[in-house]
């Protein structure tokens, strides 16, 4: 007589692979990309000649192939790039070498001296993500920062915490988000 072999049942198998299936699904996140937050300007009539941007109202920031940082021809370290561009930006001193300021009168806040200055940044062709990721998220974070302190000086709030959309939009004019990007370039590092 031939012997038969025992089965396993794997209904109740499948059954528990699917439950651990949905539970892992649930509990877990997924990283996902996002990108870089920016309001980009409304594209410029080609009938009119974009105005003239004095040297002192900019502050160009170029990374190379090799991930080195240059800020107006001088090379520092990216520790270092926040301060500078929160230096320049607010200009506390009126250097007549750091950007103008032009008074406007913002609702909410009043007449306030507004900076002229823009953040020039250029990379090379072959400049590592990491770095550019990092170079943008400097120099957001000044901007930023600028902006928490504006805030509390004049609302008692960080910047983020400010609910009144109003203020929000005042703070964002009183502090813009002037960053340039310039077409990439491939230099070999030569700068």
């Amino acid at each position: 007589m031939v012997k038969k072999s025992p089965t396993i049942n794997g209904g109740s198998t499948a059954d528990l692979a699917f439950l651990c299936l949905a539970f892992f699904m649930m509990t877990s996140s997924m990283d996902t990309d996002s990108g870089i937050v920016r309001r980009l300007p409304p594209p410029l009539d080609p009938n009119i000649k974009p105005p003239e941007i004095r040297e002192r109202n900019v502050l160009q920031v170029q990374v190379n192939l090799h991930d080195q940082l240059r800020v107006n021809r001088e090379q520092i370290d990216i520790s270092e790039l926040r301060s500078v561009t929160k230096d320049f930006l607010s200009n506390p001193f009126d250097d007549p070498h750091k950007p103008e300021k032009r008074e406007m009168d913002i609702p909410g806040l009043g007449k306030f001296m507004v900076s002229r200055g823009v953040v020039s940044l250029q990379n090379d062709n072959t400049t590592s993500y990491e770095a550019y990721i990092r170079v943008q998220n400097e120099l957001a974070a000044a901007i930023n920062e600028l902006r928490d302190a504006l805030s509390r000086e004049r609302f008692g709030v960080t910047f983020a915490n400010l609910r009144n959309d109003e203020l929000r939009d005042a703070i964002q004019r009183a502090i813009p988000m002037s960053i340039s990007e310039a077409e990439p370039r491939n230099d070999g590092g030569q700068r």
